[in-house]
């Protein structure tokens, strides 16, 4: 049902920026090394596929958005489709540590940005600098949503038009050779980096916990996650057609989270390199600001239908519950782990998440009026990239692999444990 209420005052413009904002800051300045040392020069490909899968993903999030608007966001959407269960439930602790992911791995690309300017790539600085944007970010969504959404229509406005420019230049200037498909990995590598790549295309989810916001979030909803989602993969390819057509795969994996300011050198000079940095700090910071968002609307109406404890309903003095929560974990993650392993274990999370969302669309699907074949092809493709992904990235890296099932273990054991205790205290009561 939509509403026309005066608290509402978010425009289809400024929720497009939001999941814009979360996904550009997440994708070009955090994952290009990581990518190319999966997939090289044919990186371009692999955000252009991950893009096609997220559309799917967005398609089926738009029918369900426009017909169950809601702060709970895909939260409330795997409700729908599972009831007020355990399912719903686990997969509302498994998004809500995803959202912490996210946040700490631009955190992590942040710092790394920042430290280079102020403190000579000092890893102890980085850290420290990462820590301090999520708690101004955090400060920043205790304000209020207008506030967040002013501050990222203003932070995303200047990013793109930057990186616009940026992709103009280089591929102007582009050595062509560089991007022969000749010198392309094969397709398991390739499909095994839209994994990663496919963590640069979570913002998108974050726009359904705008409904809450949004005058009429049966119309206005769908057009944001289309509009994001198109903004965002014209960005990832353009960019990453500029930057390895001006670097080496090896260059690009060598300068990590600053590649994109290190390709803006050959073409921009020395002032290139400074213009992107800034970029980076600009874009990086929106991305926290939009990823900290669903953080509030999401843990209250997840405490109010009884899926997540009180607790997370309530507020630490001006703070509301799960936002702590949320930067609390984050900021944990950017202390204690390294950008690669993160973007990883977000990434699988993200794609059991979305996958899970996609199997209790199919289940409502008459209510919603999806196309069961948009919504079959779309599950396909979100599972098959997930086992691929666990057979090749995740059994190289068995660190992230255990951290992973921990996740879900820890999920399942909070979901149940805390139910039963609450069954527990009712049947006491009564």
């Amino acid at each position: 049902m939509s509403s026309t209420s005066g608290a509402k005052r978010m425009t289809v413009l400024q929720a497009t920026y939001i999941g814009v904002g979360s996904m550009v800051g997440a994708g070009i300045f955090a994952l290009l090394g990581a990518a190319g040392a999966v997939a090289g020069a044919a990186v371009w490909l692999s955000f252009l596929i991950a893009g096609i899968i997220a559309f799917l993903q967005g398609y089926s999030f738009a029918k369900l958005g426009s017909t169950y608007p809601s702060g709970g966001g895909i939260l409330t959407f795997l409700s729908k489709g599972f009831g007020e269960g355990h399912v719903a439930g686990i997969g509302a602790w498994l998004f809500f540590t995803a959202g912490s992911i996210v946040v700490a791995m631009i955190a992590s690309s942040f710092g790394s940005y920042a430290s280079s300017v102020v403190a000579h790539d000092d890893p102890f600085w980085a850290k420290v600098l990462g820590v301090l944007l999520i708690l101004v970010m955090s400060g920043l969504n205790t304000i209020g949503s207008t506030a967040v959404a002013r501050v990222q229509s203003v932070i995303v406005s200047v990013v793109l038009v930057i990186l616009v420019l940026f992709a103009v230049v280089t591929i102007a200037n582009w050595n062509p050779a560089l991007l022969a498909p000749s010198g392309y990995p094969g397709w398991t590598q390739i499909i095994s980096s839209v994994a990663l790549t496919f963590f640069a295309f979570l913002g998108f989810g974050v726009i359904t916990f705008t409904a809450k916001d949004l005058p009429n979030p049966a119309r206005q909803l769908p057009r944001a996650i289309y509009f994001a989602l198109l903004i965002a993969t014209t960005v990832y390819v353009a960019v990453s057609l500029g930057v390895f057509g001006t670097l080496t795969a090896d260059e690009v994996v060598k300068y990590g989270s600053t590649a994109l300011a290190e390709a803006a050198k050959p073409v921009l000079g020395q002032a290139g390199y400074v213009l992107m940095v800034v970029t980076a700090l600009f874009s990086t910071t929106g991305a926290v600001n939009a990823g900290l968002y669903p953080s509030i609307g999401m843990t209250q109406h997840l405490a109010s239908v009884g899926q997540f404890p009180p607790f997370f309903g309530r507020k630490l003095g001006p703070f509301p519950a799960g936002l702590v929560v949320m930067a609390a974990l984050a900021i944990m993650l950017v202390s204690f782990f390294n950008l690669n392993a993160i973007a990883s274990i977000g990434s699988a999370v993200a794609l059991l998440v979305f996958s899970a969302v996609s199997v209790g669309h199919l289940r409502i699907r008459h209510e919603t009026g999806g196309n069961v074949v948009v919504l079959v092809v779309g599950l396909l493709a979100t599972l098959g990239t997930f086992v691929i992904f666990s057979t090749t990235t995740l059994v190289n890296e068995p660190k992230t692999a255990f951290a992973l099932l921990g996740i879900l273990v820890l999920a399942v054991v909070i979901d149940f444990g805390w139910k039963a205790a609450a069954r527990g205290r009712r049947a006491r009561a009564a």
